[in-house]
């Protein structure tokens, strides 16, 4: 009979690693928030219901390439976003955005592959972001939503913060060259209790449908 002594599982983390706390740092003060604040006169609502530490899952609407970047900047915490596998190869570009939270997903691969990318993170102790739609649409609003904000809400029983975007679907217009330079406002909301362990399927669909409907009326307070 074996006396191996059983490995201990890994503990979870409760924050981001230091090396990608001093980057989002740097980065955020140094060249995003300037962006938002300044050139898209961007203004923060509900700062004070971002939970600073412990796994959290951020869902949001989806209009602009901008997001990403401006929702880790709005909640004061790096927020881990996939990302197309081929940008991790590029020079410089890869380790950074690697740094900075985001997660290689391959393009067109399965949903499956994607969760279980999204469920590392959250072990890894990083605010994980995800947008309700998968895509960006055209008016900013949410209308095809996926469940896998829910079911990776059921999975980890992280909270779940609801954050919307308004203005971003504006920010390009056809035709339009460069980013205008249109307002924003990010407004976050209160964290929600993610859906049991084991939830069923209408369980994943209710709360995927609240999700969409607090986003909704964030956006529906305009700026």
């Amino acid at each position: 009979m074996s006396t191996a002594t059983p490995t201990a599982p890994t503990p979870q983390r409760d924050r981001e690693p230091a090396i990608s706390l001093l980057l989002y740092y740097l980065l955020r003060n140094l060249i995003v928030y300037p962006l938002f604040k300044f050139y898209f006169r961007g203004r923060v609502e509900g700062l004070e219901n971002v939970p600073m530490a412990g796994k959290l899952l951020v869902v949001s609407n989806h209009a602009s390439d901008f997001d990403p970047p401006f929702v880790a900047t709005a909640v004061s915490r790096p927020v881990a976003f996939m990302a197309k596998e081929e940008l991790f190869k590029i020079p410089l570009l890869g380790p950074a955005i690697r740094h900075y939270g985001a997660y290689p997903v391959k393009r067109g691969s399965a949903d499956r592959a994607a969760l279980r990318a999204a469920l590392t993170v959250v072990d890894e102790g990083w605010a994980t972001g995800l947008f309700l739609d998968g895509t960006r649409t055209a008016d900013g609003r949410i209308h095809s939503p996926k469940v896998g904000a829910a079911l990776i809400a059921s999975k980890t029983q992280a909270p779940v913060l609801p954050v919307s975007i308004w203005g971003a679907d504006k920010i390009f217009q056809p035709g339009s060259k460069w980013p205008r330079p249109v307002p924003l406002t990010v407004r976050i909301g209160k964290p929600m209790a993610p859906p049991p362990p084991k939830a069923s399927r209408q369980e994943l669909d209710d709360f995927t449908q609240l999700c969409v409907d607090r986003i909704h009326g964030q956006m529906d307070l305009g700026r």
